[in-house]
């Protein structure tokens, strides 16, 4: 017998990739950032979202952070937090040389300004 929508694994994912209208307590992305590591760089779901994010350019100062907390589910206190931890991660050089880089670069400069 075929399982229903939602039960299983598929379903899960399914579930969990519903788009930006779902929200998904953070509780669930902190145990999804524990999850297994795929196989882009070793990279999980969420640290590959957090990139993505970070390769967009947004409209307003509310933009981001409204997105994060819609699509990622976390505060951007949080976000910014992995952010930081990735930037460090070698794993994400690999998988996205030139968002670390550029990234790398701004908080270097910053930290100099202060």
């Amino acid at each position: 017998m075929a399982e229903a929508a939602g039960d299983g694994p598929e379903g899960a994912v399914a579930d969990v990739a519903a788009g930006p209208s779902r929200a998904v307590p953070a509780a669930a992305h902190e145990a999804a950032s524990r999850a297994a590591p795929t196989g882009d760089g070793g990279l999980s779901e969420r640290d590959r979202a957090v990139l993505a994010m970070e390769r967009r350019s947004w409209s307003g100062p509310g933009a981001k952070e409204r997105a994060v907390r819609e699509r990622l589910g976390l505060s951007p206190v949080r976000y910014y937090q992995l952010l930081n931890a990735l930037l460090d991660d070698e794993r994400a050089l690999a998988c996205d040389p030139v968002t670390v880089n550029r990234l790398r670069r701004l908080r270097d400069s910053r930290r100099g300004q202060r």
